[in-house]
């Protein structure tokens, strides 16, 4: 394989060049003959593309031959103004750009006044598409699982170095060229297996152009009230003590309640609770276990309430104001295509998805999430959109009737199982009914319909039953989905999102059962994820059209949070209102609850 890098102006010379020793040292990486197409990865003196800075670029424009241009390296030649030089084709819409997590590069190259544009191809993407049951698609696996190619680890070059600034540059050549040229390699793989296996409009209606979308989602980020949650922190501080207190005296002694050890002597040998489950250390003191424990004894479901302030306390009240961003003065997440079976987004660094939306101290978190002065957050969230991908997916004539005369689907349901008219349906007739409904989505069995409910699994398996009853439409497309992905091994979503589901002919008849809960819920819930995405590239595309300031800032799963100046707030909310509603035409139609205000919490 033959490959060149680029530190000098020496004239270019070939190498062949065999095992992990992919480079060798040349230059011109652009020069010569058109680029048709562009593969390039950015060396930085970080992970987070929105601190960091880029201390090199590695190119290539065909197989077998890559570059690599030192930026802003500690020692050795650098060249100054490669990347001014470089910002022509690396805008050039004409020229398709290749890389691994091509999201980073674009956002970092932002901060140097770059904007990528051309169609993008992006290899870990593209190896998510194929493959979404697999735990990393970073180019390391990448390049194993399809070019049997091992490259050397980052951190095996960075060593106790502080940065890759600090790397020898024959080091960092014959490392980060590589990179560059194995994605090229990559590409010319992937995207044929993508077409040939019908996923090639998904990758570029969807996948693709969320990619820009995303970018400028973190680069955006969100405000947060540092003195709320500081405040916040010393509220939830007077909380813990008070509950550690009451632990303590319903224990009988003082221990350390964060230690799992130490809560199985309280609860197993000194209260003599009886275990439910053991793990390899000892026995379980999950939430499930504890809650099971509460219905006998008070002391366990102090330590849930316990462990959900202490959650509170160090993830977001007194981490968030640490994440703050010094230049920006903003929080900024970041979100993970590639990591979830379905399809949905997930958030990390921090993880924004997860702040509880009910109970007084979720809301309290929310108050810290607040708009800049002048503006406003907007909330947008589909109301009900997996059991509304459900009606349509199924066909089923009651719930897509129920949907299309806008009646309370929570309540119908109830009225359905109870017999009695919706007009008399009581408050926790509708609790059980939301239960069922949203279980029925995810292939809940009777056992699991109990648990959730604190009902006998007899009459757990009455309600899923009546349900059936009434709604055969959704019990002949369970059945229907369940017996195609059994026969060809995966499940689809409605715009062809494929998730493979081996398990499901599992002579393991647990390991068989949960293979058929994930066929189930699988098309509905990546169905729902691929809509809300087509919907924030409509919405990112129609702010930049009608040139308006409003930012989208946040996705969670089925909402959307806008930052919004105060003049723009009655256009923006028909905008998105429209976007959402129409992201894709379905036999029911789609609603939106939109809010707005000063913080996340009176938005939502």
């Amino acid at each position: 394989m033959k490959q060149h890098s680029l530190f000098g102006a020496d004239a270019p010379q070939e190498h062949n060049v065999k095992g992990p020793e992919r480079c060798s040292q040349d230059s011109a990486p652009v020069s010569g003959s058109p680029v048709r197409l562009l593969s390039f990865d950015i060396e930085s003196t970080g992970r987070d593309p929105l601190a960091d800075i880029p201390v090199g670029i590695a190119l290539c424009k065909e197989p077998g031959v890559a570059y690599y241009v030192p930026l802003r390296h500690t020692s050795g030649p650098n060249i100054e103004g490669a990347l001014s030089l470089l910002k022509d084709i690396l805008e050039d819409p004409a020229v398709p750009k290749v890389g691994h997590n091509l999201k980073y590069d674009i956002l970092i190259l932002r901060r140097e006044g770059i904007k990528v544009r051309g169609f993008l191809y992006d290899t870990m993407v593209a190896s998510y598409l194929l493959n979404p049951n697999k735990p990393g698609h970073s180019l390391e696996e990448v390049s194993v699982e399809h070019l049997m190619h091992k490259k050397r680890a980052f951190t095996e070059v960075l060593g106790k170095r502080e940065s890759f600034a600090e790397v020898p540059l024959d080091e960092a050549t014959h490392y980060a060229a590589e990179d560059a040229e194995l994605a090229m390699e990559l590409k010319e793989i992937l995207f044929p297996a993508l077409e040939k296996q019908g996923l090639g409009r998904l990758y570029d209606e969807i996948e693709m152009p969320l990619i820009p979308v995303l970018a400028d989602m973190e680069e955006a980020g969100v405000k947060i009230d540092r003195e709320r949650l500081e405040a916040l922190s010393g509220e939830l501080d007077r909380q813990l003590e008070a509950l550690q207190a009451k632990i303590f005296a319903l224990a009988g002694s003082s221990f350390n309640i964060n230690s799992p050890r130490q809560l199985c002597k309280v609860l197993f040998d000194d209260l003599g609770l009886k275990p439910t489950r053991r793990t390899k250390t000892g026995y379980s003191t999950s939430v499930d276990v504890l809650e099971e424990l509460a219905k006998v004894h008070e002391l366990p479901g102090e330590i849930l309430n316990y462990r959900t302030l202490y959650k509170l306390k160090t993830t977001y009240a007194d981490t968030l104001p640490t994440l703050i961003n010094e230049r920006t003065g903003r929080v900024h997440t970041s979100f993970n295509q590639t990591v979830t079976a379905t399809g949905r987004l997930s958030s990390s660094d921090p993880n924004l998805q997860n702040i509880p939306v009910r109970g007084e101290w979720g809301a309290r978190i929310r108050e810290a999430f607040i708009a800049e002065k002048g503006h406003m957050l907007i909330s947008a969230d589909y109301s009900q959109i997996e059991l509304r991908v459900l009606a349509h997916m199924s066909g089923d004539e009651g719930l897509i009737s129920a949907f299309r005369e806008d009646i309370d689907i929570h309540a119908r349901t109830a009225a359905e199982l109870f017999g009695v008219p919706l007009d008399a349906v009581s408050a926790e007739m509708r609790r059980i009914a939301k239960t069922v409904n949203f279980g029925i989505v995810y292939g809940i069995s009777a056992f699991g319909l109990s648990e959730s409910l604190g009902i006998p699994p007899k009459q757990a398996g009455s309600y899923i039953d009546h349900y059936f009853d009434k709604h055969p439409g959704v019990r002949r497309f369970i059945e229907q989905t369940i017996a195609a992905a059994r026969q060809q091994g995966y499940v689809t979503t409605l715009l062809g999102r494929m998730r493979p589901v081996p398990e499901i002919t599992s002579a393991n008849a647990a390991i068989r059962q949960q293979a058929e809960r994930l066929a189930t819920n699988t098309p509905v819930q990546g169905t729902a994820a691929d809509l809300i995405k087509k919907a924030m590239i409509t919405i990112a595309h129609l702010l930049r059209e009608r040139q308006l300031a409003t930012r989208m800032i946040l996705q969670i799963h089925d909402e959307l949070l806008f930052e919004v100046p105060e003049e723009e707030i009655t256009a923006a909310r028909e905008l998105i209102r429209e976007a959402m509603e129409h992201a894709l035409p379905l036999s029911v139609p789609l609603k939106v609850d939109i809010g707005w205000g000063t913080n996340w919490a009176e938005a939502h």
